[in-house]
């Protein structure tokens, strides 16, 4: 599993400014983030992974970056991806595919293979964002447009509305 100090050598190694956040209290999921470390659910970040259905028949797992304070509704992200059917992946998929503990996926290092989508209401300034490491007592704290140079996947609106005929590929 991946753990707050394979995040911090990564980050050393693209020369990219960062720091682990030491826990007051050990957190079970990135939900317990805002509360964990007094930010607001807006500058915290969550990655969801949910499993789709295409009308095919073919099952994709993906993932979603998104603020606490707005996860990813399966609806609109089945609108997006022209999906059948969006659920939740279960824990023992989201540990195989990310290679983290479930509930505390970290944004980076995921595998090459997971197509992610990132919120585009995420915000580029210069405030820090609050990410899981994949551990229970650190949190993984960096600017905002640094975070968001080095975040995988494609920018999407999850708001619900698309354009008649708008598509985005799954893998």
């Amino acid at each position: 599993m991946k753990d707050a100090l394979a995040i911090h050598r990564w980050l050393l190694a693209h020369q990219v400014h960062h720091e682990i956040v030491r826990l007051p209290r050990p957190m079970t999921c990135a939900e317990e983030l805002p509360e964990a470390v007094s930010a607001a659910p807006e500058r915290c970040l969550m990655v969801t992974v949910l499993e789709v259905t295409t009308w095919v028949g073919r099952e994709v797992v993906v993932g979603v970056t998104s603020p606490v304070s707005s996860p990813p509704r399966p609806g609109a992200l089945g609108g997006l991806l022209r999906a059948r059917q969006v659920r939740p992946a279960p824990a023992h998929v989201i540990n195989a595919t990310t290679d983290y503990a479930c509930g505390l996926v970290c944004p980076l290092l995921l595998p090459e293979s997971l197509p992610m989508f990132i919120d585009d209401r995420l915000p580029a300034d210069t405030e820090p964002f609050f990410t899981a490491t994949g551990e229970r007592h650190t949190a993984l704290s960096m600017r905002s447009l640094d975070l968001l140079a080095v975040l995988p996947g494609k920018m999407v609106d999850l708001r619900g509305s698309r354009a008649r005929g708008a598509r985005v590929a799954v893998a």
